[in-house]
């Protein structure tokens, strides 16, 4: 483990334990919340630290890389053991983190570690915005979890989310099909990340992080697709304007500690997620 590894690591550990409340739109859908269990996705959107975790004594996520999006997984309420090791470290050596999480019902979100616009590791929850979109439309939400100051996102050159900064997300319902982005300094045609295609497919929803720091020069996208969202009747041809979409009135569902009353990051990035890298 090197110097730079090691100081990413120390202060992941020191910041990544934070009371986290996560709101479930009370419209949202999905199978995870009728049926009790809880949806969990894990985005690793700190550079420079590779990890493996454990949950209760059996290595869950081996090798998670900068970069990495977990799958959705549908997950059983309850308390899990969870340790993080250094990459190779496992599981005789000292974790970075040891905790015990529990889990609980109803909970569809990806939890998101990442810089913050300092350049320090930080924690985020978002939501998962599982509603139905109108026919023909998609839903597209944009999340700066990046090392860098405010940005526009632009589509096909014009601005559709702009001066959002680290860590909020802005979400549009815009006309399915594929889209040209990037991301540009807020205010300037200065390029930070990008151009992309983004094929968005009716009825699902589409979540873009831009990750990475600005200052390193490593500023990236990674997408995420949530599905379900459709309403019928399918296959209207897009067209038209996107517009923002108003925001969401909420139900809160926490996420805590059984004993602490708090999360860290290894809780949800292990709570029976397997690895799996995402496209």
């Amino acid at each position: 483990m090197n110097s730079r590894s090691r100081k990413i690591a120390t202060a992941i550990a020191g910041a990544c334990v934070l009371s986290l409340a996560v709101s479930v739109p009370a419209s949202a859908g999905g199978t995870a919340r009728e049926d009790g269990k809880a949806s969990v996705s894990v985005f690793h959107g700190v550079p420079g630290l590779t990890v493996d975790v454990y949950a209760n004594g059996d290595e869950l996520i081996p090798d998670f890389e900068p970069g990495t999006l977990t799958e959705p997984h549908s997950l059983d309420p309850g308390t899990y053991d969870i340790e993080v090791f250094a990459d190779g470290q496992g599981p005789d050596g000292d974790p970075a983190i040891q905790k015990s999480v529990e889990v609980p019902a109803g909970a569809d979100a990806t939890l998101a570690a990442h810089l913050d616009a300092q350049g320090d590791p930080t924690l985020t929850a978002f939501v998962n915005d599982t509603s139905e979109v109108p026919a023909g439309q998609s839903r597209l939400t944009v999340r700066h979890v990046a090392a860098a100051p405010a940005v526009d996102v632009r589509a096909g050159g014009k601005p559709v989310v702009e001066d959002l900064t680290n860590p909020n997300e802005k979400s549009l319902e815009v006309p399915a099909g594929t889209v040209n982005a990037d991301v540009v300094l807020a205010g300037t045609d200065t390029v930070a990340i990008g151009p992309a295609d983004l094929d968005l497919v009716e009825g699902t929803g589409t979540v873009v992080y831009a990750w990475g720091s600005a200052e390193d020069d490593n500023l990236a996208l990674k997408t995420q697709t949530i599905s379900g969202m459709g309403s019928a009747p399918n296959g209207v041809d897009a067209g038209g304007n996107g517009a923002m979409a108003a925001d969401n009135e909420s139900a809160t569902v926490w996420l805590t500690w059984g004993a602490a009353g708090t999360v860290a990051v290894a809780g949800l990035l292990a709570a029976h997620c397997r690895y799996t890298r995402s496209d």
